[in-house]
């Protein structure tokens, strides 16, 4: 692949194994976040939910990506992750196919999205629901951590709406 320019130029697996090109949600704010649904940070589902609702209309694509990479917490399969997105938290935001964030098999796309917005101490991706804001133009534009609820990153949000 040549030397990417935005998160345009990247594919992803939906949740039944079909690509997904990131050029479909141009000019649209993103927001990208590793998920898992055993996780301590699992209930962010909650809050992801709430910026959806609140900012979709305005331009914001909620993309959660599972990751299976941190303590084992996301060990089904993807239509049992689909079942447990809606069972649990009714998610209307797309929920796409399993992805490594970290090591070998890394998805591009986080090499891409850790390039652009490192983090403390190492850039790679430190547990499940690291977020990523991604302008209009597919730019990176912020990085928060697991620890930062979706309600506190509201204001970033709207800024680029």
């Amino acid at each position: 692949m040549s030397t990417p320019h935005s998160v345009y130029d990247f594919t992803i697996a939906t949740s039944t194994g079909d690509e997904k090109s990131l050029q479909d949600y141009r000019g649209k704010v993103l927001l990208i976040v590793n998920t898992a649904s055993k996780c301590g940070f699992t209930p962010q589902y909650e809050g992801l939910q709430e910026l959806h609702n609140k900012y979709h209309e305005r331009g914001l694509v909620v993309i959660a990506l599972p990751c299976n990479q941190f303590g084992n917490q996301e060990p089904g399969s993807n239509a049992e992750v689909q079942e447990f997105c809606q069972i649990n938290y009714g998610l209307s935001f797309p929920v796409m196919g399993k992805i490594d964030v970290n090591g070998a098999g890394r998805h591009p796309l986080y090499s891409y999205l850790t390039e652009q917005a490192g983090g403390l101490i190492t850039d790679s991706i430190k547990w499940n629901f690291t977020k990523f804001l991604v302008d209009r133009d597919g730019q990176v534009v912020d990085r928060f951590s697991s620890t930062q609820k979706p309600a506190s990153i509201a204001a970033h949000i709207e800024k680029l709406l």
